[in-house]
């Protein structure tokens, strides 16, 4: 298969995920129904994801951030195990629900979608995430191809059969591979090119997502999510890009919150509004002085940044 075939392909392939039902995982079952709604009808709504509190451990984050009337987080799963382990998964999702939290996502795995001389440990180490995720009731888990090297066409057709297999496996868990393009890797860089992973995998546990970050500072541009087809969104990072430095001294250090940079938020939930997005738009910052700031206050911050862009 060339390149040319390739898009092709991925350009007329059926979407399979909104045939597939959804069915309650025996490990959270057993905890009665959920309290939780954090999922509004109007529209896409705001989501801490828990990296941008790194200074910060699982219930510490966690207590903040409800306490700021968050509702919806993003968990990275290596603080929840952390957690887990000295109480128990159990324990670690009661926290959740006591808290009115609800783990839309989870965070997430590396090395399953392109060439790895790890990928089989890195498929074990996704058994357990996504183990993990189910009991704190996300059925989501980002999956970035963190490829560094310049790829090939091979690359690209043995990726999708790597999707396709690492989905099997988070499938056996009832979750999903949230596919990520990143500006600072190789193999998916752009909206276009996730498209074509998401469209030719044709599997029923791989989702879109984007990252504004990545989708601004990127080769992407802003007409090419007219491409999303309705529905074909399953999640989103939501963070700006400063108008310093210039976009090739960007790092992921720079996401600056919502509002505070140049990139067309509005503009860009708007249109994600008419391909029928009403999932969460999840604030993820690496800056050291957001991530040592008090989870509540940060939380706090997230609301009154990202609220009066959902109007």
């Amino acid at each position: 298969m060339n390149r040319r075939e390739f898009v092709a392909l991925a350009a007329g392939a059926p979407l399979l995920a909104h045939s597939v039902g959804r069915r309650q995982p025996a490990s959270t079952a057993s905890q009665g129904p959920r309290t939780v709604a954090a999922r509004s009808p109007q529209g896409p709504f705001v989501c801490m994801h828990q990296i941008s509190s790194n200074g910060f451990d699982y219930r510490a984050s966690l207590e903040g951030y409800a306490k700021a009337g968050v509702r919806a987080v993003e968990v990275v799963l290596t603080k929840a195990r952390e957690f887990a382990e000295k109480e128990s998964p159990a324990a670690a999702r009661r926290l959740l629900d006591d808290l009115g939290l609800q783990a839309v996502s989870s965070s997430n795995q590396l090395g399953i979608v392109e060439p790895s001389p790890s990928r089989a440990k890195n498929l074990d180490d996704l058994k357990w995430k996504c183990e993990l995720a189910r009991t704190l009731g996300a059925d989501k888990i980002v999956a970035v191809p963190a490829m560094t090297a310049k790829p090939s066409e091979g690359d690209y057709e043995r990726g999708v059969e790597n999707l396709r297999a690492a989905a099997d496996v988070a499938g056996a868990f009832d979750v999903s591979l949230l596919f990520e393009f990143s500006r600072f890797f190789t193999l998916a860089t752009s909206l276009t090119t996730a498209l074509m992973f998401v469209r030719s995998a044709n599997h029923p546990h791989v989702r879109l997502m984007i990252d504004t970050y990545h989708f601004w500072i990127g080769p992407s541009k802003f007409e090419d999510l007219d491409l999303v087809r309705d529905g074909e969104l399953a999640h989103m990072h939501f963070e700006d890009t400063p108008r310093e430095p210039v976009r090739e001294l960007l790092e992921q250090r720079h996401r600056a919150l919502p509002g505070d940079g140049v990139a067309p938020l509005r503009k860009i939930v708007d249109a994600v509004k008419k391909k029928s997005y009403a999932g969460p738009l999840s604030v993820e910052l690496f800056d050291p002085s957001y991530q040592s700031m008090d989870p509540y206050q940060l939380a706090a911050k997230v609301r009154a940044a990202v609220e009066p862009l959902l109007a």
